[in-house]
């Protein structure tokens, strides 16, 4: 699907939910030494993370840019699930980036440290608890109960580096949800649901902890991350069910993020089985 570029703004009709503005966004995010190299804000596609590794692929864009759009028609979620919202409900957006001299095999802490960046920045800017469901789930309170509101994939684009998508339940009201278990930050009392400082806010927060992992040659210890995901992880410390490729599947406690950013369950075999990859359902406290 073309792109439909933002500038386009006949069909909006909803003056609670603004457009975004891309000429500030870029004159807010974009500096000579910074990460981030271009911003991009689009009407209307099918998945920007489609796109992003598209451009990559083909060396039509580089580490730091970055792709926005008011609506996905073909969002993507973990395990190939849709992902789709109102227009200019949320934030949708990819980011590109390849850190070269961050050893391969700690390339998989890409995922959770944009959910730290995303926790991180919308605390400030939004005024919202935030937690994370492992691996990549962000997670409110809407009445006091755990709903999702966000969520993060990422995606290998050749020797270009890795796509991380990010989607954002923004102003979604309580009538507009999916399923009755996701949320939205309005929903969730947040003090602002002004888009652009969100975003602002999101993306210096990734800047600021993709930098400092990056320094640490991908150190998940010495950048700090290790700790701070596992502070912020609504996972551990609960019973859980993992539900892995293969229709295998495990139940046990969440008792720690390894270093490989695996969740480690402890079983009531007494074994401590780590997981790198499946469905993780909540079922009760430890």
């Amino acid at each position: 699907m073309t792109p439909r570029d933002a500038s386009d703004d006949s069909r909006w009709s909803d003056l609670d939910r603004p457009p975004l503005n891309a000429a500030a966004l870029r004159r807010g995010l974009v500096r000579e030494g910074g990460l981030w190299r271009e911003v991009e804000v689009v009407q209307s596609t099918g998945s920007t993370n489609t796109d992003l590794v598209a451009l990559a692929t083909a060396g039509k864009a580089a580490e730091g840019a970055v792709l926005v759009a008011e609506e996905q028609t073909a969002g993507k979620g973990r395990l190939d699930r849709q992902w789709t919202a109102p227009a200019r409900s949320g934030l949708f957006f990819s980011v590109l980036l390849n850190p070269a001299e961050v050893p391969a095999a700690r390339w998989g802490w890409l995922p959770l440290l944009t959910g730290v960046a995303v926790a991180t920045g919308l605390s400030r800017a939004a005024g919202v608890d935030t937690a994370l469901k492992w691996p990549n789930d962000l997670l409110v309170t809407v009445g006091g109960e755990e709903r999702k509101a966000g969520g993060i994939l990422a995606e290998r684009a050749a020797d270009a580096g890795v796509v991380i998508g990010v989607g954002i339940n923004v102003t979604l009201r309580e009538d507009e949800l999916p399923v009755p278990q996701a949320g939205s930050l309005g929903l969730a009392g947040a003090v602002s649901t002004d888009r652009d400082p969100l975003l602002r806010g999101i993306l210096r927060s990734l800047e600021e902890w993709y930098g400092r992992w990056r320094a640490a040659a991908g150190d998940p210890v010495v950048s700090e991350l290790q700790e701070t995901y596992a502070a912020g992880c609504a996972t551990l410390g609960r019973v859980v069910r993992a539900e892995l490729p293969g229709d295998r599947s495990i139940t046990g406690e969440a008792v720690a993020i390894d270093g490989d950013g695996r969740l480690v369950l402890a079983t009531g075999e007494g074994v401590q089985e780590p997981v790198g990859a499946g469905d993780i359902v909540h079922l009760r406290s430890a």
